[in-house]
């Protein structure tokens, strides 16, 4: 039974990424350590989320504490990229934020979405310690991702398909 807690303290490189077509893609997060890596899907809503979590925090620690330099957001697409074949640990039900102000390190905490009726203590919960730097790219680049997805209906908002599109709101539907 692998440790229910894992912590990549710090991690070597963090990314998200989607692998297959849009519509049909499948969004992950991925840090490692060293030799170590950690797999997990996630949403794609989570990882927009996730991004605007993020500048929030980032400005708030910012605010805290005015003489730390600012976060880069810069990134290596190439270096971004998640390889298949992936084995994820699990898939993420909530994630949360924290910051070690004596290491200048932020941590991007991650508990397993558990079945209705599992107990909580039997989910994993992981944490990546990263830079301000490391965690501003990967939301930066999570937009990114998320972005060449499926083009979104400027009348409804929901995705449009390669092969058309049934909006409600361009057929009356949204009148009733």
């Amino acid at each position: 039974m692998p440790d229910r807690e894992i912590d990549l303290q710090p991690v070597t490189h963090i990314t998200t990424d989607a692998i297959g077509q849009p519509g049909q893609r499948v969004f992950y997060l991925h840090g490692w350590q060293d030799e170590r890596t950690v797999t997990l899907i996630v949403e794609k809503i989570q990882i927009q989320s996730l991004a605007v979590g993020v500048e929030q925090f980032l400005a708030e620690i910012h605010e805290k504490f005015p003489e730390l330099e600012e976060a880069s957001a810069d990134y290596d697409e190439h270096k971004m990229h998640i390889i298949p074949p992936v084995d994820p640990l699990f898939r993420v039900g909530e994630m949360g934020l924290g910051y070690d102000a004596e290491r200048d390190l932020v941590v991007l905490i991650a508990h397993e979405l558990l079945a209705e009726d599992q107990e909580p203590v039997e989910g994993h919960i992981m944490r990546f310690w990263c830079t301000r730097s490391q965690i501003r790219a990967l939301c930066r680049w999570g937009i990114e991702i998320a972005a060449r997805g499926r083009p979104t209906c400027p009348q409804c908002g929901k995705p449009m398909e390669p092969e058309g599109h049934f909006c409600p709101k361009k057929n009356g539907g949204h009148k009733h």
